[in-house]
């Protein structure tokens, strides 16, 4: 199984997230993790899709998300060819003692700790999804009361392949 992300420029109309996740449904595919958010233009929105599947089957998801009357444009996020990045905000039970331990750390990974609450942090931390799980993998010893995460979002390195509409 390979995992590929997609950028999509679609319109920004209503119902187009709904479109576009029936067409994974209809079809019987996952998403792994999908993004939206108007662009400078608001008459269009990009989607950062995350999918997996054998060759194939991510030929069939491509060719079936262009044939979408929303989709203006899609592209194949490579891994040396775009910048992707993840957010995640972790809530973590810390003993006032331990405190700064889970501070520390969370500045190694370039973490801010957004919330101190009388038990427990709040720590954002952005990055390769990677570098989110090695953090969470350290915080093996701490209790996580709650975690939440964006997905993947990216964009193409570069200028060569920016579109421009009327």
């Amino acid at each position: 199984m390979k995992k590929r992300v997609l950028s999509l420029l679609v319109d920004n109309t209503v119902g187009v997230l709904s479109r576009v996740a029936g067409l994974f449904s209809r079809r019987g595919y996952n998403i792994e993790s999908l993004t939206a958010g108007v662009t400078t233009d608001p008459r269009f929105t990009r989607m950062t899709v995350v999918v997996e599947g054998d060759e194939l089957i991510l030929e069939q998801i491509t060719k079936q998300l262009q044939k979408l009357v929303d989709v203006e444009d899609i592209k194949i996020l490579e891994p040396e060819a775009s910048v992707n990045r993840e957010l995640i905000l972790v809530k973590v039970r810390v003993e006032e003692s331990q405190r700064q331990s889970v501070i520390t750390m969370a500045d190694v990974f370039r973490g801010t700790v957004v919330d101190v609450g009388k038990d427990s942090l709040i720590i954002e931390l952005t990055g390769k999804q990677d570098k989110l799980e090695a953090f969470i993998r350290l915080l093996d010893g701490y209790e996580i009361l709650e975690l939440a995460r964006t997905g993947i979002t990216g964009l193409s390195r570069g200028s060569d392949d920016v579109r421009y509409f009327d």
